[in-house]
């Protein structure tokens, strides 16, 4: 079913007061452009029936990849593609979350932060791995939002269960492939590496918000394996290409306001809902338009596209697998 009520619908009730919010000119671009998506202001084709000879116009996408209205087909196609390169070893899902205190300098530098957040925890699976004297690999998404549009950086990351070895023979972590490595662990050798980068980067910045930094725990969430490779590709597919909100969350938009649903994870995603002024929800929305260009989908280790070109089909063949995406 159609959604009755889109991010457009907020953009066109705010007009020109989109221009007057403070955001970067890469920022308004992108609400332009999903403002415009799949309306008169695009263009569209005509396309008719040979059989009736019946004519229906279609308005073309605006394809910008924080638009709601343009992600299923983007994602399809990136799945087909990681089908190809499933092993059949354990596979994790570790999620990595920078703590709220890092907010502020994500919003004013936020290449800076989400550059070193993907630095920080490639560097620190390696550390585990050079430990079992193995060649890792990691596929990680950024997400830049909680439930309610707020600023909570994270990466979530599939992580096969092992490596290869330096004669490229593949390795489980361990035999009985239950979990990867220990979070606490994780969780410190994070934000060690993370906030020594971010000091090497900002120092002054850095000593700014240093003690925000130190005084909680940092959160590494480590899922148990998936069941199956189909199940990594299942998930691949939720998490990939989503945006801030879909738009079957928002409920109403109104004059004033906009009403949306989401998930309070602090009481068991138990499901709420939540009103904001359309300036509000703008603004939050904006907040995780990536900077232009920035690559929010990485592959590392033995899963970056050098070493899958090079060594992945031998690595396949010596595990005898049958390639999924063969069709």
């Amino acid at each position: 079913m159609q959604p009755f009520f889109e991010v457009a619908d907020v953009l066109r009730r705010l007009g020109t007061k989109t221009e007057h919010m403070g955001l970067n000119t890469w920022q308004l671009r992108t609400l332009s452009a999903i403002k415009k998506c799949r309306t008169s202001a695009l263009g569209g084709h005509i396309d008719a029936c040979d059989g009736c000879g019946n004519l229906s116009i279609s308005y073309n996408s605006c394809r910008n990849r924080h638009c709601p209205k343009c992600q299923g087909s983007k994602r399809e196609d990136w799945i087909q593609a990681r089908e190809s390169e499933l092993l059949p070893v354990p596979y994790f899902h570790v999620v990595f979350t920078l703590p709220d205190s890092i907010n502020s300098l994500a919003i004013h530098q936020p290449k800076l932060v989400y550059d070193t957040l993907f630095e920080a925890t490639w560097e620190t699976l390696q550390k585990f791995g050079k430990a079992k004297a193995i060649q890792m690999g990691m596929i990680a998404v950024l997400h830049t939002w909680g439930q309610n549009l707020s600023l909570h950086p994270h990466l979530h990351c599939i992580v096969p269960g092992g490596g290869v070895d330096k004669n490229g023979v593949w390795q489980n972590i361990r035999s009985d492939g239950n979990f990867l490595f220990p979070v606490k662990a994780l969780s410190k050798i994070f934000r060690a590496k993370f906030c020594e980068k971010i000091k090497e980067k900002e120092p002054i910045k850095y000593e700014q918000i240093r003690q925000g930094l130190w005084q909680k725990p940092w959160v590494v969430f480590a899922k148990k394996p998936f069941g199956s490779p189909k199940s990594v590709v299942e998930y691949l597919g939720r998490y990939t290409h989503k945006i801030a909100i879909s738009s079957h969350r928002i409920k109403n938009v109104d004059a004033q306001n906009v009403t949306f649903d989401y998930k309070d994870y602090r009481q068991e995603g138990l499901k709420k809902q939540m009103t904001l002024t359309h300036q509000e929800f703008i603004r939050r929305f904006s907040l995780h338009i990536l900077p232009k260009g920035f690559v929010k989908i990485r592959h590392y280790g033995f899963l970056s596209s050098t070493w899958k070109r090079q060594k992945l089909k031998l690595l396949q063949l010596k595990l005898k697998v049958k390639v999924l995406g063969n069709r």
